[in-house]
């Protein structure tokens, strides 16, 4: 299985932990090209200020070009190219650096272009607000840049005022594509094959949606809008089938059904097909007697 490239904050590049950081696009470029595809484990802002390329967050895909702002979440799938010209200033955080400040659990799912349900996760700001984020990135580099110790309440100040301007600025729509040209079909496809012939061993959206290197959302999209159920329904739904054609044509007793399905334990099995079919193992296996 190719997995995705996961990348975490370092939060001891300045010494003492810090949970913010600003950056130019070009010290990120040695990562872009190992793993172009790749995880990150924190927020991620990019201000792309030169240039113009492809790029995509979570299956969305646009051209980048001077102004557009991308907007990543924890665990959200980047996508670059290999060598992307693209020029541009980043800010990476961690949640905990504004929680322990603001006390507010909610205040990112807050901001419209960080909601995980969100349209697009590119913004389009006018020409004057482009010019006061690109103020606010320098201010924050040179405070990070300072030979004394870092004043974290100014720059937790600062990335405030970052956020929370940056939010009037207008959504750029993306183009929802396949990461790397794959049609939805073939995804589709794919998925079926791989469930159909795995699912006994592998019950996690995430590993048939890592096959291919896209996000479970996006996997699913595609399963929901051409067969009707989620990715894990679908999942659910062979299981289920095979466990009724094991209680109802074998002899195998519930524990080794269940370790041949692969659940954590009985238990957890009984309780998985009594609620997808009503009955308990035993009694499905004996009414299905019964009916032959």
């Amino acid at each position: 299985m190719k997995q995705i490239p996961v990348y975490k904050f370092y939060r001891h590049k300045y010494g003492s932990e810090l949970l913010i950081d600003v950056l130019d696009l070009d010290a990120l470029k040695e990562g872009i090209r190992r793993a172009p595809v790749h995880c990150e484990t924190f927020y991620q802002i990019v201000l792309f200020t030169a240039e113009e390329d492809e790029m995509g967050i979570n299956g969305h895909r646009r051209r980048a070009t001077p102004g557009l702002v991308a907007c990543g979440r924890p665990g959200e799938v980047w996508e670059w190219r290999a060598e992307t010209p693209l020029k541009g200033d980043v800010l990476i955080f961690e949640e905990p650096f504004l929680l322990s400040f603001f006390n507010d659990a909610h205040f990112l799912d807050r901001l419209s272009y960080l909601q995980a349900d969100r349209p697009s996760p590119f913004l389009l700001p006018d020409a004057p607000l482009q010019k006061r984020l690109r103020q606010l990135f320098l201010q924050m580099k040179e405070e990070m840049a300072a030979p004394q110790h870092k004043d974290q309440h100014i720059l937790r100040a600062m990335l405030y005022e970052f956020l929370m301007l940056l939010d009037r600025a207008k959504n750029a729509a993306p183009r929802t594509l396949p990461p790397t040209g794959m049609t939805p079909d073939r995804y589709r496809e794919r998925f079926v094959r791989l469930a159909d012939r795995e699912f006994r061993e592998h019950h996690d959206v995430e590993y048939y949606a890592g096959q291919p290197c896209i996000t479970a959302n996006y996997l699913n999209r595609l399963v929901s809008g051409h067969l009707g159920v989620t990715t894990k329904q679908y999942l659910n739904r062979r299981l289920v089938d095979e466990a009724k054609r094991l209680l109802a044509y074998t002899t195998l007793s519930v524990n080794e059904i269940t370790d041949l399905l692969h659940f954590e334990s009985s238990a957890y099995f009984v309780r998985f097909f009594h609620k997808a079919v009503g009955l308990s193992p035993a009694q499905y296996r004996k009414d299905a007697t019964a009916s032959r």
